[in-house]
Parts: C-alpha cells; sequence; structure tokens
C-alpha cells in the first residue's frame, strides 16, 4: 500500500488517490456498439454477444420458474436461512423509506401536493463473473418490491457451460424476483433498455457491473432510468490508536478480495498504526483462497494516509468520500457528525463492513469513485417517482394570476400571462365558460398585460 504523510494543516488531495475516473473511451465505445447492435437487431444480436463474451447462450433467455424455485432445494439449509434473515431485514429497513403522496390546501381552496408512484418495471443486473453475488439479488430487488413495481426483472449471465448460480437463482425465489433472463453484460443492459422479442423493456435499470456494464447503463440513461454508474468497490478505514491491527487489516482485505481494481483507503492519526496493519496483512493474505486478487488491490490501489490529529483524518477521509467507511475509534458514534462524504458509515469496532453486505439491513449498492459527495446508496426512492399536483380555486387563481402576468411579461412570454388572464376574465363573467368565445378573444393583449411594467435599470459590472 502507498503511503502519503500529510504535514499539519496539510489537505488530502484528489490527485493523491489516484483514481481513474471516466469510464475509458475505448470501453464506452465497444459499450455504444454493442447497444446499438442489441436495439438494431434484438434477440439474434443479444444471442450473438452472449457465445461471443460468455461463451454460451441458452435456448430461451428467460429461465423457467421451476428452475429459479427449484434452485431452493440445491442450496445449504443455512445458507438459506441466511438468505431469509437477510431478506426479512432487508425489507424491514427499507420499509422506512418509504414515501406517501401528501397534499395542502391554503385557505383559498388551493389544493397543492406531490403523488408518490412507482415505476411500472424495474430490471437488476447481478453480476456472475469472479463470484456470485446472491446478496445483491436481495439488495436490488427488495427496495424495489416495497417501492410497489409491479414488475422486477432480474439479468444475470450464464456460465460457459450454460449453468446458472444455485446460489443466485436461490435469492431471486426468496426476494419475489418476477422473472429472470440469463444474458449478461452491455447486451443485457440493452435488451432492458429497448426490449427485444423475448425480452421487453423496463422503465429503470440498477445493479453493479463490469465496466462494459456501466457504459451501457451511462449510454441508455435518459432513454431508461437508472441508479449509478458504479466503479470498483472500495473501503475507508478511519482509525486511531484503539484500533486493533488484526481487524484493520481482515476489514481491508474484506474489501480487496472484490477485485483487482477495488480500492482501499487506511486513514489514521497514529504513527504505528500503518506498520502493525500491514504486518497483520501479511500474515493473513496468504492464508486466502483469493490472494491474488487481494494483493493486487492492496498493491496497486491500496493507500495510508498518516495525519497529525484525528480532526485531520476525517478531514481527509470526506476527501476520499468512500463507499464503504469504517469508524475504528474510540466513541465513533461523536464523530458521525463530523462525516460529509460516504455511501455507509460502519461506527464502532464491532460494525464489520460486511454485516453491511449481506444482513444488517441498509442496501449495499452504494455510491463509489467519491461519488458519495453528492450520490446516496439505493433505496426505495430510486424505484418512484414524484408529481406534483396543482388544482387552483377561482379565489386561488385571483390571488396568485397577478403575479404570473407580471412575471410572463418580464419574461416575454406573452400567452403565459394570456393563459392566467383569460380564466380571471371568466370569472369576471361568472361562468363556466364564455358565452360568446370570439368576443373573449378580443383585447387579448390587455388581457394578458393589464398593465405595462416599468423598464428595468441596467446593472453595470
Amino acid at each position: 500500500m502507498r503511503t502519503v504523510r500529510l504535514s499539519a494543516g496539510q489537505q488530502l488531495t484528489k490527485d493523491e488517490l489516484r483514481r481513474e475516473g471516466a469510464l475509458p473511451r475505448e470501453v464506452m465505445e465497444s459499450a455504444q456498439a454493442i447497444v446499438d447492435a442489441v436495439r438494431e437487431g434484438g434477440d439474434q444480436a443479444v444471442r450473438d454477444y452472449c457465445l461471443k463474451f460468455d461463451g454460451a447462450c441458452p435456448q430461451s433467455f428467460r429461465v423457467d420458474e421451476s428452475v429459479i424455485q427449484g434452485a431452493l432445494d440445491m442450496v445449504d439449509p443455512e445458507f438459506l436461512a441466511a438468505l431469509k434473515k437477510a431478506a426479512a431485514q432487508i425489507e424491514e429497513f427499507h420499509q422506512r423509506e418509504r414515501e406517501e403522496s401528501w397534499f395542502m390546501t391554503r385557505p383559498n381552496g388551493t389544493v397543492l401536493g406531490v403523488k408518490v408512484t412507482p415505476v411500472a418495471s424495474a430490471a437488476l443486473y447481478v453480476p456472475g463473473g469472479r463470484a456470485q453475488y446472491p446478496s445483491t439479488v436481495l439488495m436490488d430487488s427488495i427496495p424495489a418490491k416495497v417501492a410497489g413495481v409491479e414488475r422486477v426483472v432480474m439479468l444475470t449471465p450464464p456460465q460457459r457451460d450454460g449453468s446458472l448460480s444455485a446460489y443466485t437463482l436461490a435469492a431471486a425465489a426468496v426476494a419475489g424476483v418476477d422473472e429472470v433472463y440469463a444474458v449478461g453484460g452491455a447486451q443485457a443492459i440493452a435488451a432492458a433498455a429497448y426490449g427485444t422479442e423475448s425480452i421487453p423493456a423496463v422503465e429503470k435499470i440498477v445493479g453493479p457491473g463490469n465496466a462494459f456494464v456501466a457504459a451501457a447503463k451511462r449510454y441508455v440513461s435518459g432513454d431508461v432510468g437508472i441508479d449509478m454508474v458504479a466503479g470498483p468497490s472500495e473501503v475507508g478505514i478511519l482509525a486511531d490508536a484503539t484500533a486493533d491491527p488484526a481487524v484493520v487489516a481482515a476489514d481491508l482485505m474484506a474489501q480487496a478480495e472484490h477485485d483487482p481494481m477495488a480500492a482501499c483507503y487506511l486513514v489514521t492519526c497514529d504513527e504505528e498504526l500503518p506498520g502493525r496493519v500491514l504486518q497483520a496483512v501479511e500474515a493473513l493474505v496468504s492464508q486466502s483462497p483469493r490472494e491474488k486478487i487481494t494483493r493486487a488491490s492492496l498493491d496497486d490501489n491500496g493507500l495510508i494516509v498518516v495525519c497529525d490529529t484525528l480532526d485531520e483524518a476525517i478531514d481527509a477521509m470526506n476527501v476520499v468520500a468512500p463507499e464503504h467507511l469504517e469508524l475504528h475509534c474510540a466513541d465513533a458514534f461523536s464523530l458521525v457528525g463530523k462525516v460529509r462524504n460516504a455511501g455507509a458509515i460502519f461506527v464502532g469496532a464491532w460494525s464489520s463492513e460486511p454485516l453491511g453486505d449481506y444482513v444488517a439491513g441498509p442496501n449495499h449498492t452504494l455510491p463509489t469513485g467519491g461519488t458519495a459527495r453528492f450520490s446516496s446508496p439505493l433505496g426505495v426512492y430510486d424505484f418512484t417517482k414524484r408529481s406534483s399536483v396543482i388544482s387552483y380555486s377561482p379565489e386561488g387563481l385571483r390571488a396568485d394570476g397577478p403575479a404570473v402576468q407580471a412575471m410572463a411579461q418580464a419574461e416575454g412570454l406573452w400567452a403565459h400571462a394570456l393563459s392566467v388572464g383569460m380564466r380571471m376574465r371568466l370569472l369576471d363573467e361568472g361562468g363556466q365558460a364564455f358565452a360568446d368565445s370570439a368576443k373573449a378573444c378580443e383585447g387579448a393583449m390587455e388581457c394578458a398585460w393589464p398593465r405595462k411594467l416599468d423598464e428595468p435599470g441596467v446593472p453595470r459590472l
């Protein structure tokens, strides 16, 4: 792991993080070509890309319900019990995120409000490469179900022998996923966004994937909703002298074993801790079944930041804005208010980040690459949309109409003012409709702008 030593008052810079940033141009171009081909060629294009990239393509993309339910009998009962426990706790947490429609009435009878509506359909992408992620199935589908999404679809690539993960399918069964399609990569994102002969389009696509999946999601965004463009997984550990080096080492490795590109950050105000942590890493990593991946991540994307004080360490971690933030500090809860940027905050030495990955309840689909500065975890709110509701009474129109006409005149939008003016003229007549439409249209200029605004002054720079 690379080490940066900050002197008193020195700020960590984004350049010192050495993040890759935007998706490489060649990845974007490849993903765009795949999406365009699928949009044009439908199922056949999807089939061609599945064979090219995955080495397998089922006769039918849709997985039969009997296969999904059958996976429940293929997994260890202890795993199945763990799935059900996780699902219950994830649902319990996300129920608290539900938003209700609301309305208010002004004294003049005008009714205003917000109507909350779930999207009609959503697809969750579940990777199937280096590891299987049944936890992602739960995390991405349960909030959609809680939101009231009618059609929840899962996309996951088959293995080269044409099989699917029993763990992944069992999770889909527990979560109540409505449809499963054995297709992955950018071609799966394209099929979900635009639809094919056998894969109906959805309104929202969520879930992590490789760079090509992320690039495809970025490309289709706008034609369909997406959650985020996720990058490699990352953890930031803020630790003081009370932190246990072996526990910190295990937590760094827990993130590093995901992917060689995973990023691990240790920020501390204790000069001696980094050395002890690195010793513990060496003692542990050689025992890991994923040693090669873990070492590559820590060697290439690991960063240790040493600060003079805990407050300066917190400031540095806010620059990192990690996906996962662990607080291995005395009185850790007192620091939560100082954290501005983090996808999820794990407070105290007992709060292992994998608890959040699997069973705690809060979502593990989190903003990466520093986007926690302006983004949030996946939640029920990602599967709903809000519509403003505006219903004016005649009294409300009379109260607000003149302000509309003045502002519309300032913006030069005559018909905007006329839209209000005609209604006010109708109110003056005392009817529901004009008795003589032709006569009602006379003097429209004065109807829209009953008074010419004084010319404004001219600000000088």
